[in-house]
């Protein structure tokens, strides 16, 4: 595989990085009317008269996406006409440009038109998803030299559900944070795990709601991967991309815990905060991962199933 379209793919994936922890930043400083109700522009000139720091944040960011998103049309065209044809290929690079773009009218529409905090929370979903394919594209293109096996695998259908439901669960965890911080809840329970560890009581008001439900939701998603990591180190031992992937996914959810704790005793550090978004992208593009697994783990099973039943028939058709 040509070591240039790998040093790309790599270099494309944390440009995307760069987008999620940027739109964090624009959300936790509130700059995103940094530039005004204009799009692309800021307040319709080239070069604002008047710069303030949350212009130059909401700027900086719609610059770095646009570069990042030539690259990703670049990415997905290069890996279409180089490893078109392993099967996932195509798919992620249609998604990936479709979801870029689509992050982008979402970003664009909230400048222009405003939008509710509660339709703006989904918008830092929609980005890790265009993150994890672009991810995924760029492990397709590292899984050509078969540095690591990952296209023999067959999962039981426990881990198969454990992958699916976990993934799918992982959205309300990523909305339920995104909300916190759109209707600045990150520090209305002063304390940790409990809004206030000295009494245990139902929330008062909407905003430590969305926080608890948040904390809530941690704590299952938290509780769930542990349970995986478990079964994986137990029965995937001799498959190291589902074993050692586990492992990685709890380490992450760990650290992402810890961050979101440390939102709280730091009194909202814009370091931690990042950190924390960042935790849980590279927790979302492992899961994404394993749903990749999972729908090669169904063509190998029933690959080998055919080719079981056309042995059967062989041994049959020579006894007759």
């Amino acid at each position: 595989m040509s070591r240039s379209l790998k040093w790309f793919s790599v270099l494309t994936t944390i440009g995307m990085l760069f987008i999620l922890l940027g739109g964090a930043l624009v959300t936790k400083t509130d700059s995103g009317m940094g530039c005004g109700r204009s799009w692309p522009l800021c307040d319709g000139q080239l070069i604002p008269a008047e710069v303030t720091s949350e212009l130059l944040i909401e700027l900086a960011h719609r610059i770095v996406s646009g570069g990042v998103g030539i690259m990703v049309v670049i990415l997905s065209i290069w890996a279409w006409r180089s490893i078109g044809h392993i099967r996932e290929t195509k798919f992620l690079s249609i998604t990936s440009i479709s979801f870029l773009v689509l992050q982008g009218l979402i970003g664009a529409a909230a400048v222009i038109w405003g939008q509710s905090d509660f339709v703006l929370a989904a918008h830092f979903g929609i980005s890790l998803v265009s993150f994890a394919t672009v991810l995924l594209l760029t492990l397709l293109i590292f899984e050509v030299d078969k540095k690591f096996q990952a296209d023999k695998l067959i999962l039981d259908k426990r881990m198969k559900g454990h992958i699916i439901g976990v993934t799918l669960y992982s959205f309300i965890v990523v909305y339920t944070g995104a909300l916190v911080r759109h209707v600045n809840a990150s520090l209305v329970c002063p304390d940790w795990p409990l809004c206030l560890n000295d009494q245990f009581a139902l929330p008062s008001n909407m905003y430590q709601w969305v926080q608890m439900g948040h904390r809530a939701a941690a704590g299952l998603i938290f509780i769930w991967i542990a349970y995986i990591t478990y079964l994986a180190i137990k029965h995937y031992r001799h498959q190291r991309v589902i074993y050692w992937g586990w492992i990685i996914s709890f380490i992450l959810v760990s650290l992402q815990v810890i961050a979101g704790a440390f939102i709280i005793f730091s009194r909202g550090l814009l370091l931690i905060a990042l950190s924390h978004a960042f935790f849980i992208a590279c927790l979302f593009g492992m899961l994404s991962y394993f749903i990749l697994l999972t729908y090669r783990s169904k063509l190998n099973a029933d690959t080998l199933k055919t080719h079981s039943e056309q042995e059967v028939k062989k041994e049959l058709q020579l006894k007759l």
